[in-house]
């Protein structure tokens, strides 16, 4: 087929830190998750599914966008995983009138000691939920990109790292469009997933009334910051043949050459749908990468990623669907 190559530059190469990790840590990594996983779902009702991808973009280094309807749970998902992990969480609620500094800090002048210090914003903690990220104009979206894409600001020309691990979690209704601020695609590029959560079935919302009845439930911490740094670490170290990094790659070609697509998947993108599976691979135990769990979480990774054509007809969901489905399958 003419979107399928043969790759065989070594510099495609995954860099593994350390080389492959050991089998019991990868299991642990999966016993650890689904602790995690469990206590999330003891507050959430969302499928598991939902909250098994919003947790893959804290293992993998990434970040997690959550795009549904107004009132489904998108902001509980966010703060409830905050909770589970022993580490600082800061709320950001997106508004027209946010700054920048009301993100990142700003240096004010202490008449005592006459000299400037720097006020650190809320960008300084673990894990970030911006709130309703497209409510705020795009200098302020813009804000975020250094810190999601470098884990660090720029403030008045300083260099300031912030903690790890860190992990953005924004949220956004696609459903209504009065006072709201598409994102721009270079910042779509910079969340590793996104995921909507849906309607919840009759007997789902029945539970959700339940547990609401006498308030909502809380999380309680079931990890701490440096085990979570740990288990990236396991994930980085997961093993990806040359078969699938070919397969990979040519996927993403397929999203090039589609009809129906105006800018396919970036190499920044390839990347990322190889960290992802790396860490959908440790989700199950095992200490390499298999095509299948490339095209289970490619939809995820890369629907939001791609610039559709105008006039289209097609979801970039379906586009995913038909350029997997053009990519025969390594052996």
């Amino acid at each position: 087929m003419s979107n399928v190559v043969p790759i065989s530059d070594g510099n495609l190469a995954a860099v593994q830190s350390e080389g492959p990790p050991a089998e019991a840590a990868v299991k642990t990594l999966a016993v650890d998750a689904e602790k995690l996983l469990s206590m999330v779902s003891s507050v959430v009702v969302a499928p598991e599914r939902t909250l098994r991808v919003a947790l893959l973009g804290l293992f993998a280094q990434g970040h997690v966008l959550l795009e549904d309807l107004p009132g489904v749970g998108k902001t509980l998902i966010g703060k409830t995983v905050a909770q589970s992990i022993a580490c600082d969480f800061k709320r950001i609620q997106f508004t027209p009138d946010l700054l920048p500094s009301d993100i990142t800090g700003t240096t004010v002048f202490d008449m005592r000691a006459s000299q400037f210090n720097f006020v650190p914003g809320p960008i300084f903690a673990n894990v970030i939920l911006a709130d309703e990220i497209n409510r705020a104009g795009p200098r302020t979206q813009s804000s975020l990109l250094e810190a999601m894409a470098e884990f660090q600001v720029s403030v008045d020309g300083e260099i300031k790292p912030l903690p790890q691990p860190f992990l953005v979690i924004a949220t956004q209704n696609f459903a209504e469009s009065h006072g709201t601020f598409p994102l721009p695609d270079s910042q779509k590029d910079r969340f590793l997933v996104s995921i909507g959560i849906g309607l919840p079935s009759p007997a789902d919302e029945v539970e959700i009334l339940q547990r609401s009845v006498h308030g909502m439930p809380e999380a309680s911490p079931v990890l701490t910051s440096s085990r979570v740094r740990e288990m990236q670490s396991t994930v980085m170290g997961i093993e990806v043949s040359t078969q699938v990094r070919e397969y990979i790659v040519n996927v993403a070609r397929a999203t090039r050459q589609h009809s129906s697509v105006h800018t396919g998947l970036s190499p920044r993108g390839s990347a990322a749908l190889q960290r992802a599976a790396q860490c959908w691979a440790a989700f199950d135990g095992r200490s390499f990468v298999t095509p299948a769990d490339v095209t289970d979480i490619a939809g995820h990774v890369v629907a939001h990623r791609l610039m559709m054509a105008p006039g289209n007809e097609m979801s970039a969901e379906e586009v995913v669907a038909e350029s997997i489905e053009s990519v025969p399958v390594p052996a």
